[in-house]
């Protein structure tokens, strides 16, 4: 019976994430669309002659527009890979040590793939290396 328990409150928890998902991709999409559409309507819109500045300017707001869409689309793709992993039946275990992924982590970060403490083991080892690749400017010079 507490393994009936078990399974059954975590099918709840998988359900409870599955529409947190679902709503999160759908106003992600809708925004994108949004964004979009706008980016499209003011590239066709009437352009009146600008001067340096406001086309500096313009361009800037558009490369700004453009990572956001960019971004946007990324965890479109990480929320349908999380939906994936929902319906195989592996979401919320960690990839690297194969423990439950704690329900607070996945309200949190609900892509997450990995536990805490192998997250942190993972950042780690990425600041170690990215460490190693930077050097400082003046190393380039020899006396």
């Amino acid at each position: 019976m507490l393994k009936r328990t078990s399974a059954a409150a975590k099918r709840r928890r998988l359900d409870d994430l599955r529409r947190m998902l679902e709503g999160r991709r759908a106003q992600l999409a809708h925004d994108v669309h949004d964004r979009i559409r706008s980016a499209r309507s003011e590239g066709l819109g009437d352009r009146d002659v600008v001067d340096a500045v406001e086309s500096s300017e313009a361009d800037s707001q558009g490369e700004i527009g453009f990572a956001l869409i960019q971004l946007k689309s990324e965890t479109l793709k990480m929320i349908d890979t999380a939906l994936r992993r929902i319906e195989q039946g592996d979401y919320g275990d960690c990839f690297e040590c194969g423990r439950d992924i704690a329900e607070a982590r996945l309200r949190a970060l609900p892509f997450a793939v990995r536990c805490r403490d192998c997250e942190a083991v993972r950042e780690a080892i990425d600041r170690r290396d990215h460490s190693t690749e930077y050097r400082d400017p003046s190393d380039l010079f020899v006396d």
